[in-house]
């Protein structure tokens, strides 16, 4: 990365590094450290790129802590179950992924080869990565003060009102699994469990198929909802979406009918 990309992305983030090459691990992915070994560009003397995957840990950590500091205080009102909600949805790779993008993380990505054909830049996994990695680059060179900025005025401040609205109305955001399980205890039912169906796919680019169904005296009782994803998280939040659909739209239907 040239000095001159360093600046201009300084500028958007708001902060000037000390250490520039905290910023630049940052944005390093996995794949062109790999494709460094592959190519045995070691064994020439050369030193091999530090990735982000390690500041990607830290910066998820960082996030969370801030997000649900910013919310315990931006709203005493809200429940735990509502303040976990709103803090998932911040928190999500959806989120986080489109925050990347609206900085143009994507266009200073480091990438392999094969990653950078696949379109890696657009991929909302590593921009999400990307901003986690980014953010604990701001805590290590700035401190807590600039990182709180940052993530307040980049992450939660677009957002949280619209979020916070939402919730109030009843809308499903953020935690799908945990918006059920709220609506299960408040009807006084049993709780939600899930069931891998299916599995399809080569490894890399795996398939689930989860069904949701109520717990009944420690059996599984009736199905409520199938959802899919690329991983057994995302299968189970689908199924839970799909089924608080199902179940306000049921509560909206008998509220008229009445």
């Amino acid at each position: 990365m040239g000095q001159s990309a360093i600046q201009t992305l300084e500028r958007a983030l708001g902060h000037k590094f000390g250490q520039e090459q905290l910023l630049v691990q940052a944005l390093t992915h996995s794949s062109l450290a790999h494709e460094f070994h592959l190519t045995e560009g070691d064994k020439a003397g050369q030193t091999a790129p530090e990735d982000n995957e390690q500041l990607e840990f830290l910066g998820d950590a960082v996030i969370g802590l801030l997000v649900a500091e910013s919310l315990y205080k931006r709203f005493p009102e809200l429940s735990e179950g509502e303040l976990t909600r709103l803090r998932s949805a911040l928190v999500s790779r959806k989120h986080l992924g489109t925050v990347a993008a609206r900085l143009k993380l994507g266009k200073y990505l480091l990438l392999g080869r094969g990653e950078e054909r696949s379109g890696g830049r657009k991929k909302n996994a590593l921009l999400a990565n990307s901003i986690e990695a980014v953010v604990a680059a701001l805590y290590l060179d700035a401190g807590l003060e600039i990182t709180r900025t940052f993530v307040e005025r980049e992450i939660i401040a677009p957002s949280v009102m619209e979020l916070q609205t939402e919730l109030l109305e009843g809308r499903s955001i953020g935690d799908h699994k945990s918006a059920l399980q709220e609506y299960m205890q408040a009807h006084k039912a049993s709780q939600p469990v899930y069931i891998v169906k299916a599995e399809s796919g080569p490894d890399h680019r795996k398939r689930f198929l989860v069904e949701v169904r109520f717990s009944d005296n420690g059996t599984t009782g009736k199905a409520l909802a199938r959802g899919m994803g690329s991983t057994k998280k995302k299968a189970e939040q689908e199924a839970a979406r799909r089924a608080m659909v199902k179940l306000t739209a049921a509560e909206a239907k008998e509220a008229v009918d009445e």
